[in-house]
């Protein structure tokens, strides 16, 4: 099964490997289209799997801030999620 990630029309990562946790597909780094994201300065931390960055997401000149998020080093009970962007703030993933 092959998700997809995208919002406005743009797709913004690929893959048939991804990784379910709490719900949220995690896509593999290197599924993602760079040319739509750009790093943020916020951080967010989770008890079980650590400090989360974030991507925005642009397509068309409209940005949806922090969009995207992973776990740069994340605790040893999360490493499925290494190397990994999740999405939200209505980013669809859906099967394709």
């Amino acid at each position: 099964m092959t998700m997809e990630a995208t919002w406005h029309g743009a797709v913004l990562a690929s893959s048939a490997d991804t990784v379910v946790v709490e719900g949220n597909h995690y896509f593999p780094a290197e599924s993602l289209n760079r040319d739509h994201f750009s790093g943020t300065g916020t951080h967010t931390l989770c008890p079980w799997k650590g400090t989360a960055s974030y991507y925005s997401v642009t397509v068309d000149g409209e940005t949806n801030a922090d969009a995207a998020w992973y776990y740069p080093e994340p605790l040893p009970e999360a490493m499925m999620v290494a190397g990994r962007v999740a999405f939200w703030r209505g980013v669809e993933v859906r099967e394709v």
